[in-house]
Order: structure tokens, then C-alpha cells, then sequence
């Protein structure tokens, strides 16, 4: 091959990987996304990075391609902005979006931890056009009223735990052969079940926890004593 063709040959390849890595580049940047960009990096193209979107921030999740991949349990999050799916847990059809109307302040509050979590663990990659950003990349209202609401969800969180942490739980254990038994210590009080304010606000769910209550307690509403159980007794027996 003569020298001209050789230096041809070599500089059409410098070309070439020039523009891969100014590609790759361009891909890692953090930078503007729309919807129909970010709907092509959903993990089909093995070729392509997979992202995801999060109240408006994007994220490269690829080194997660066994999540977010297709066939993946994370798969229905890549390529677009389901933020409201991190908390109600559809995710099919109208589940996957990212409107957040009716969601309670903590609900909203625990998708700002799902951020956190993603600006953490993974690579930011941009901003997505719409909802949360606009299209200079400047948050919009929507978004700001997002954090403002997810502060006062903290802050509720915050309340219900210190709540929560005034009443003592209960001890538990649990066997095979004897099956399951929750107890209170005599200065404690006595073992009965009751709402978790905090979750219920949270999820939208009916959860409960033993917790130990005072003689003068126990006429609180919302209290239930166990089945089978007596009145005063300090170790109450747990039935399946």
C-alpha cells in the first residue's frame, strides 16, 4: 500500500474514533433530555448507555444492566421519568409517570430519598425537559413546590418517629414448635397493637406494631388488645 493510501487509511480511522469517543462524551455529559431522547436508552440497544429519569434529574444506570435491562425487575423505570412508581409500586400503564398529584407529603418526601439514593450510587447524566425542568434546564415551579412538600413530609416523619419512640416496644420471639409470643417488661407495661401513624401516611397501608402501654394507657383509642389474650397480662401469645 502506497504511503498516501496508508496516511489516508490513518487518519479516516483517527476520524472515526474521534467522533466514538466525542459520542461517548456527549452521552456521559450531563446535559438536556426530552422525553423521546430519553425513551431510546431503556436497555434494548446494548449498544446505548441505559438512563433513567427521577423527578427530572437523569441518571446512567448501565453498570445495573441486569436490573434495568430488559427482563430485569428495575426494567419498567429506564427510559423515561417514573417517579411517582418509586412509592406507589404500579408499574404498569398510568403508574409509569411522573406526576405526583395526590401523593402525601411523606410519600413525596420519601421519592426525594429515592434521588439522593440515585445521585449517590450512579452517574448524573442531565436534566429532562418538562415537568420538573424547563428548557433552559431551570426548575420549575413544580418542582420547587416538590421540595417544599417533601420537607414538610421530613418533617411529619420526623414527628411520628419521635412519637413513636416515647411508647417501648415489645419483646417478641418465635419458635417452630412453640410458635410466636410478645412480651412486656413489668415496669413497661402491657403488649398491645397499634397503628403506625407514619406509615400509613406513607403508604397508604393499615400497619401495626406492638408496643407496650401503662395501665392508665390502655383506654387509647386505637389499641387492640391480642386474641386470646388477657386484659393484664404481660405476655400475650401471637397466633398465624
Amino acid at each position: 500500500m502506497a504511503l498516501g493510501a496508508r496516511l489516508l487509511l490513518g487518519l479516516a480511522l483517527l476520524a472515526a474514533l474521534i467522533g466514538v469517543l466525542l459520542q461517548l462524551y456527549r452521552l456521559r455529559k450531563p446535559r438536556l433530555w426530552t422525553p423521546e431522547e430519553l425513551s431510546a436508552y431503556n436497555g434494548t440497544d446494548e449498544a446505548l448507555p441505559i438512563l433513567l429519569g427521577i423527578l427530572g434529574s437523569v441518571f446512567d444506570v448501565t453498570k445495573g444492566r441486569s436490573h434495568y435491562g430488559p427482563g430485569g425487575g428495575y426494567h419498567h423505570f429506564s427510559g423515561r421519568d417514573a417517579s411517582r412508581a418509586f412509592v406507589s409500586g404500579n408499574f404498569t400503564g398510568d403508574g409509569l409517570t411522573d406526576s405526583l398529584q395526590g401523593l402525601s407529603s411523606m410519600e413525596v418526601n420519601s421519592i426525594v430519598d429515592w434521588r439522593k439514593l440515585y445521585f449517590e450510587k450512579y452517574t448524573f447524566s442531565g436534566k429532562l425537559v418538562g415537568r420538573f425542568y424547563d428548557s433552559q434546564g431551570n426548575p420549575t415551579k413544580y418542582l420547587k413546590g416538590v421540595e417544599m412538600k417533601a420537607k414538610r413530609g421530613a418533617q411529619l416523619l420526623e414527628k411520628h418517629k419521635s412519637e413513636e419512640d416515647k411508647i417501648p416496644n415489645c419483646n417478641s420471639k418465635w419458635s417452630q414448635a412453640e410458635g410466636g409470643e410478645v412480651w412486656c417488661e413489668a415496669a413497661a407495661g402491657y403488649p398491645r397493637l397499634v397503628r403506625r401513624a407514619g406509615d400509613i401516611a406513607l403508604t397508604g397501608q393499615v400497619s401495626q406494631r406492638c408496643a407496650c402501654f401503662r395501665e392508665e394507657e390502655l383506654r387509647r383509642p386505637g389499641l387492640v388488645l391480642y386474641q386470646g389474650c388477657d386484659y393484664l397480662s404481660t405476655s400475650c401469645k401471637v397466633k398465624e
